[in-house]
């Protein structure tokens, strides 16, 4: 047994959460120790240019596992080809209630419903500036529950002015299940009113900090023909990319299973096969256009080539890692290495 495989058992005798956050803890202090550089596996080179952006690899880990930045150089040891951190909010938050993070074991699946929980821009910030690793940093940004949707815009230029200078790329999150009226900013005059003004913003930085892509991410739960409006408007508005997707609030594959009725996002393998559906159909929307990230139910090599496939860039894993550990990243990225070879 693999030392993740052995630590993975002992934490899943645990609650989510409880286990989330000591999981984390450790990584943390193995980085701090200098020994994950001893556990973690070699990855192969694989560079991949998107949006301007030189990335070692194509393998990226998704938003969410570390919201606040706390273990940035931790997860950098690990291989990856580019971290996302978020999502933060404006001001701290605390979540929704406990209990809101639930495993699914026979499915290879999560359901959580953390709800932004953060300790606020300012404090990731700090945690960024105070950060060994010097690679492509995500920045996935979001409001905060209590603004208004309707005032939603002023929270994501707050978290954009003070990221910016901080991160190779921004994220617009508007695609979480958790957060009440967030996904509406997906569609119509919403999303175009939500995105010229950031563009507008993005475009003033950029003269002092020079230019940083904003990729935008969306839920999975779109009907073929929103994706296509979606997509036009991302091509209009001048946004950089999209990352496609977030969690589903689809329960299908989990039904009748403990857990499998809790409210919140669903990721893992369930997922898999509704985000390489949406990946697809954004790509033939986006017509080349635009990049797009492909993210959701990666479990293997497998998993992250048929994102490619279907027309990403990059991808990007979570419940994947939580279940596989550092090993699916150098799997992936091998596979990905194929994939080009044959292509």
């Amino acid at each position: 047994m693999d030392w993740y495989a052995l630590s993975r058992s002992l934490m899943f005798r645990l609650n989510g959460e409880t286990s989330h956050e000591l999981g984390l803890d450790m990584l943390g202090a193995t980085e701090r120790l200098g020994l994950l550089q001893f556990l973690a596996p070699q990855v192969a080179a694989l560079p991949t240019t998107v949006a301007g952006i030189e990335f070692p690899n194509p393998v990226g880990l998704a938003a969410g596992l570390d919201k606040n930045g706390d273990y940035i150089d931790a997860f950098a040891r690990l291989g990856f080809g580019f971290i996302e951190i978020g999502t933060v909010t404006p001001r701290p938050q605390p979540g929704n209630p406990k209990p809101r993070l639930f495993r699914i074991p026979e499915r290879q699946a999560i359901i959580n419903r953390m709800g932004f929980n953060n300790k606020g821009v300012d404090h990731l910030v700090e945690r960024v500036k105070a950060a060994k690793y010097r690679g492509v940093l995500g920045i996935n940004i979001g409001k905060n529950f209590d603004t208004a949707v309707e005032n939603a815009t002023s929270d994501y230029l707050i978290c954009l002015d003070k990221v910016y200078e901080h991160a190779t790329y921004i994220t617009v999150n508007i695609s979480s299940p958790n957060t009440p009226g967030l996904r509406t900013l997906q569609f119509g005059d919403s999303l175009k009113h939500l995105l010229e003004p950031i563009k507008a913003r993005q475009l003033e930085l950029a003269k002092e900090f020079g230019y940083k892509p904003v990729f935008v991410k969306i839920a999975p739960d779109m009907e073929d023909d929103d994706v296509a409006l979606v997509a036009e408007t991302f091509i209009n508005s001048g946004i950089d990319g999209v990352i496609a997707t977030n969690t589903t609030l689809s329960r299908e594959g989990v039904q009748g299973l403990r857990f499998g009725n809790e409210a919140g996002g669903l990721s893992g393998a369930p997922l898999e096969d509704l985000a390489t559906e949406t990946v697809e159909h954004m790509c033939q929307a986006l017509a080349g256009k635009l990049p797009v990230m492909g993210v959701g139910g990666i479990l293997d090599g497998e998993g992250a080539a048929e994102k490619i496939k279907a027309g990403a860039s990059l991808v990007q894993i979570y419940s994947g890692f939580i279940y596989r550990g550092p090993e699916l990243i150098r799997e992936a990225v091998d596979a990905l290495a194929d994939l080009r070879t044959q292509g």
